[in-house]
């Protein structure tokens, strides 16, 4: 009977070691279009840690593009809210409406804006 279990115990951990991801190693020379693929696959993964690393190294890494900050600031908070986290979505969905309110809004992706204004018009009306 023991022994039936041990090819068990190696298939689990090893599917255990897999679920692990540390720190992940980024390339410099890694561009902002090749983190958003990355971040995609992870959040399609349901690796929701992972994704926010990758979307957190292109605000660091990318600040003066303003429609990769936009993407990646909308994503952090969609996986925010995809996580229930509402109180953080809900501030980081605002904080990325202000960047709207400006004499700059022109030079925005303009499809962050509706994608979180939606967004939160949902939260709003599931607290209802």
């Amino acid at each position: 009977m023991r022994l039936l279990n041990l090819p068990l115990i190696a298939v689990l951990a090893v599917l255990v070691s897999g679920c692990y991801s540390g720190p992940v190693n980024i390339n410099d020379d890694t561009t902002a279009a090749e983190l958003v693929q990355r971040a995609q696959e992870a959040s399609d993964r349901n690796r929701n840690k992972l994704a926010l690393e990758y979307y957190r190294e292109i605000l660091a890494r990318f600040p003066d593009d303003i429609d990769m900050v936009c993407t990646a600031e909308y994503e952090i908070a969609f996986i925010h809210y995809k996580q229930r986290k509402y109180d953080i979505a809900r501030e980081e969905f605002n904080a990325l409406l202000e960047r709207y309110n400006t004499q700059d809004e022109v030079l925005l992706p303009p499809q962050y804006k509706r994608l979180a204004t939606i967004v939160l018009e949902r939260m709003a009306e599931k607290s209802k």
